[in-house]
């Protein structure tokens, strides 16, 4: 299905590294997409070619050239400060998790690295930008965006506004004959709602693609009669299994979630981003989200942003909630998340082995190590990673040709630890 449609998978299991290309020979100088004026054929991108690769390495950084989006307005003031302190992290050496040693630099090269920002104690310690990247360059974040709609439903319950033991019904009434009609909202937070979602990439009778032709994101058959839209979509999918039984990663949680989130704040969900989040951390950018063919925006995955300005989310979320002189969120909110869910029920089914330890909260995964670690992610390499027993965050975005991370991630985890140690 590549890029476009990857958006919902999950890390499931440890996997042998397959045959990738080497970065150099995939980079976008040497690609050069888009780059003539008007382009030749074999340097076009179009929306018929966005599932394949390497055009997902321009894609991920164009989004807005390709699909409609609704723009996240950074507000009028001055952009934040992000005070800069570089030390030479690039060189830093680690054991990858085959006991091999490898750089910083060379760990962002061999993972198709798009950008890479690392803060400590608020400063930028180690930024490095590749494959046209550059700091004012927005980048698809896939299911990164999952983590701000559960921020956002967070902050509103802490406020009394949703009521997580409430069913979803009390909010959305459209979804009463849905999966969702007997799930409560902190089901749908935490995903451990029961929902018959098959994301099987090559089977076009599986639930993902119903997903991808009402929202957009595939071009839909000649003969196709079904949804147009996300929310239409959502209303058709069933119950499979019962509700709290355990963690199981489906997307559409999140944009029922986001559904929400919008009807009880009466504002479109990039609006309430644009206010709550983007105007008062001071973004140096504003940001944008994928929409359907109505505005409704994709809040599990449609997000673009730049890497400083998630850093700046990271930071404020490592201070407990305020940044800019302004409180964002409620501290409360990030105790909660970095706290994490039911460990036991993430272990459902064997699905996320190669998570092991983890729980998922506020649609934020937990890693429950020594030093509280938690962290955003998305497929084909997207992380905003907070450490708060290191006073570090770190964002790094991607373009890896495997949406799914499960060979990479226990390098990944290397990675964050000897970061982690070297800034202490």
């Amino acid at each position: 299905m590549g890029a476009m449609m990857a958006l919902c998978v999950p890390l499931l299991a440890v996997a042998q590294a397959p045959q990738l290309p080497p970065p150099d020979s995939v980079n976008l100088d040497r690609l050069g997409f888009m780059s003539t004026f008007p382009p030749e054929p074999a340097q076009r991108i179009t929306l018929a070619n966005t599932s394949q690769y390497p055009q997902l390495r321009w894609v991920v950084q164009h989004l807005r050239e390709l699909q409609p989006t609704h723009n996240i307005w950074r507000g009028s003031g001055l952009a934040s400060s992000l005070p800069a302190d570089p030390r030479p992290l690039g060189q830093l050496s680690f054991e990858d998790a085959k006991g091999q040693a490898l750089t910083i630099d060379e760990w962002a090269r061999s993972t198709y690295t798009d950008a890479l920002v690392v803060l400590h104690k608020g400063r930028v310690v180690y930024e490095r930008y590749d494959n046209q990247m550059t700091p004012h360059s927005p980048h698809l974040l896939f299911s990164v965006t999952k983590s701000f709609t559960g921020l956002l439903a967070a902050q509103l319950a802490q406020e009394g506004k949703i009521d997580p033991a409430a069913l979803v019904t009390t909010y959305v009434p459209e979804l009463a004959g849905s999966a969702w009609g007997d799930m409560t909202v902190r089901q749908v937070m935490d995903m451990t709602g029961a929902v018959r979602f098959r994301e099987v990439y090559n089977d076009p009778n599986t639930e993902i693609f119903g997903f991808g032709y009402a929202s957009g994101l595939l071009p839909r058959p000649a003969a196709y009669q079904g949804p147009t839209t996300v929310y239409d979509f959502l209303t058709t999918l069933k119950k499979e299994g019962e509700h709290g039984e355990g963690f199981v990663y489906r997307s559409v949680h999140s944009e029922v979630l986001g559904w929400i989130v919008s009807r009880v704040a009466g504002q479109h969900w990039a609006e309430l981003m644009s206010q709550r989040i983007w105007q008062k951390l001071g973004m140096e950018e504003d940001a944008y989200v994928m929409v359907d063919s109505v505005g409704t925006p994709l809040q599990s995955a449609g997000l673009n942003a730049t890497a400083r300005d998630l850093a700046r989310v990271g930071e404020m979320l490592r201070l407990g909630g305020t940044f800019n002189g302004q409180k964002i969120l409620d501290k409360a909110v990030i105790e909660d998340t970095a706290r994490g869910g039911d460990r036991e029920k993430f272990k459902f089914q064997g699905l996320q082995a190669a998570r092991p330890g983890y729980s998922y909260r506020n649609q934020w995964w937990v890693l429950h190590n020594a030093d509280g670690a938690y962290e955003a992610a998305g497929v084909h390499g997207q992380f905003i990673h907070i450490n708060p027993a290191a006073e570090m965050v770190v964002v790094k975005l991607s373009s890896h040709p495997v949406a799914g991370a499960a060979f990479t991630h226990p390098t990944t985890l290397k990675a964050w630890a000897a970061l982690a140690k070297a800034v202490r």
